[in-house]
């Protein structure tokens, strides 16, 4: 009779901080490991797990899982639990003789908490232990004052009055990543200075709990040894972590908005402007997709925090795949309708 748990760990962290990136350097790096891999997304296209199936860990074209990769598209996690997320951990736990470890990749709006939580039922507890749940930070952002309506006004209140809460959504969500986190990747070191990294450690040690390490990163490079392996067993600490939403039955994502746009760019260079000229008039927190650019053989991908925006080829167009560039824009009070007028405007403007 098979008795071994499955050590799972949980990665979290705000839309954009790079989980993907750091969990492609992980599985591109397993060491011989079985790793299974659980993917969860918060938009109408599957960018995540399509991006994941490009570093070659055994999934088919048509996404169907093939033992290593479960793409979760139907909410956060957190949410989903009692659907998709318990037939699929049967189905883990039948073949854990097949999988050294778990890896659960969260959507970036997700409240980690309720997820670990899942893992004191009997049926998960028997099967399963959370090694440890690791929260990615994308430095810039918390150095840019992403994470608060406006950084200067609530530091200011803050020290006038502790008593008051003057946090914004994306501030609080923030929070509860980090008060659940067993280790912080303090990730995209390489676009801050010394002192603005000092900042966002500072930031950062706030809002953890006390002795949780912090690991400096760039491009997702991490060592696995230090990501897994933990053995924190988080399911029996988890009720004692402290978050703003522990009163909340239930909770949902009423604060933020997914929209799914076409866009038909001249450029690369076109396409980024337009943008970035589009964050810089919507509340648009995190855009990704796949764009076919004119004359080009190669599929483009486009990914976005805020204004900062990342572009690269990842393979060819298939022969007989539709050359279709669609994103999704992840924001507040986002409207599909204005939003693809206004890029189709910026389209006829540049040609």
């Amino acid at each position: 009779m098979q008795t071994r748990k499955i050590p799972a760990t949980i990665v979290t962290g705000f839309l954009g901080s790079g989980k993907t990136t750091l969990l492609r350097r992980l599985l591109q790096n397993a060491q011989g490991r079985r790793i299974a891999v659980i993917v969860n997304e918060f938009g109408q296209l599957g960018i995540d797990g399509e991006l994941l199936r490009g570093c070659g860990i055994g999934c088919d074209e048509s996404g169907v899982p093939n033992g290593q990769l479960f793409e979760l598209a139907n909410g956060c996690l957190c949410c989903t639990v009692q659907e998709e997320f318990a037939p699929v951990m049967e189905q883990l736990a039948a073949r854990r003789d097949q999988i050294d470890h778990l890896v659960i990749e969260t959507s970036g709006l997700a409240l980690p908490k309720p997820l670990v939580q899942a893992f004191q039922w009997p049926a998960l507890r028997n099967a399963f232990t959370v090694d440890a749940v690791i929260t990615v930070v994308d430095a810039p952002a918390v150095a840019a004052g992403r994470f608060a309506d406006d950084p200067a006004a609530v530091d200011a209140q803050r020290r006038a009055d502790d008593n008051l809460d003057h946090d914004s959504p994306l501030a609080e969500l923030f929070e509860d990543q980090l008060a659940t986190a067993d280790l912080v990747v303090v990730h995209k070191t390489d676009g801050v200075d010394a002192a603005q990294l000092a900042a966002v450690e500072e930031a950062i040690r706030k809002e953890a709990a006390p002795g949780v390490k912090l690991v400096r990163a760039q491009h997702g490079q991490v060592d696995l040894a230090v990501l897994l392996g933990l053995q924190r067993a988080v399911e029996d600490a988890i009720d004692a972590r402290k978050t703003h939403h522990d009163a909340e039955e239930d909770h949902d994502h009423d604060a933020f908005d997914s929209v799914s746009v076409s866009v038909c760019p001249e450029s690369r260079e076109q396409l980024l402007a337009a943008l970035r000229g589009l964050v810089g008039r919507h509340e648009i927190y995190r855009a990704k997709g796949f764009v076919a650019l004119p004359g080009a053989a190669m599929r483009l991908v486009v990914q976005g925090v805020g204004t900062r925006f990342d572009s690269y080829f990842d393979r060819p167009w298939g022969a007989d795949e539709p050359r279709e560039s669609r994103l999704v824009l992840i924001g507040a009070g986002l409207k599909a309708a204005a939003l693809q007028a206004e890029l189709d405007g910026a389209a006829t403007a540049a040609a």
